[in-house]
């Protein structure tokens, strides 16, 4: 079987009990970086497996690898280096190739950045949608954005700590002076999250030097969140 494991984010707390009995049981774990991922066995005490590193740019020729080990009743496990994999992490194609060839697969869940960013926003969480990270250039993140101009769900999304500033202002000039917050290192030490209208944002980040993981979470078309 493979077990699809949720790992933290950043507090190795929040590790499930599922997820550490399925890291322990497994003998493969595919993940991005193995350096990373021993780290978190090492933390919990888990004897080291055979370990895949599973990432961008090699994902077919492991799925294949995977799919054989599987097949010979491996059981696997895949993470990611945080949250869950195949969101905005690698992952889909080998959990797509199992579902297509009635392979066996568990999601163990556990945290989530996106999930996390929402609640912490103070944003509506009735409706969301989770758009990964937005593209590079001033044109093509422009029009990423005016695709949710006119829906009422809040937006998420991922963004680099280098290019969060630009991120900010083609928001407000698209979406108008609705709003955010920046969320950055979540659950981690140096927690922090901005909450305000995106033209107050824009300000506070237009020339900051961020460093670490961002996760921004903007109001969808609502009176009630725009600035009047």
């Amino acid at each position: 079987m493979l077990h699809v494991i949720a790992t933290p984010i950043g507090n190795l707390g929040d590790l499930s009990p599922r997820g550490l009995e399925a890291f322990k049981n497994a003998s493969i774990i595919a993940c991005e970086d193995t350096r990373r991922t021993w780290a978190l066995l090492t933390h919990f005490g888990v004897s080291r497996p055979e370990m895949i590193s599973y990432r961008q740019g090699n994902e077919e020729r492991i799925t294949e690898r995977i799919i054989g080990a599987l097949n010979d009743g491996a059981e696997v496990a895949l993470c990611s280096d945080g949250g869950y994999p195949a969101i905005s992490d690698p992952g889909y194609r080998l959990i797509r190739t199992c579902a297509k060839e009635n392979i066996p697969y568990e999601v163990i869940p556990g945290a989530s950045a996106v999930n996390v960013a929402l609640l912490m926003s103070g944003l509506s969480s009735s409706s969301f949608t989770f758009r990964g990270f937005p593209p590079r250039g001033p044109g093509a993140i422009r029009n990423w954005f005016a695709e949710d101009k006119d829906k009422e769900h809040t937006l998420i999304c991922y963004e680099s700590p280098f290019r969060i500033g630009a991120t900010l202002e083609a928001a407000l000039e698209v979406l108008g002076d609705r709003e955010a917050a920046v969320c950055i290192e979540l659950t981690k030490l140096h927690e922090r999250v901005s909450r305000g209208y995106l033209s107050d944002l824009v300000q506070e980040y237009k020339d900051a030097k961020v460093k670490g993981e961002v996760a921004l979470v903007i109001a969808g078309n609502n009176p009630k969140f725009m600035r009047q």
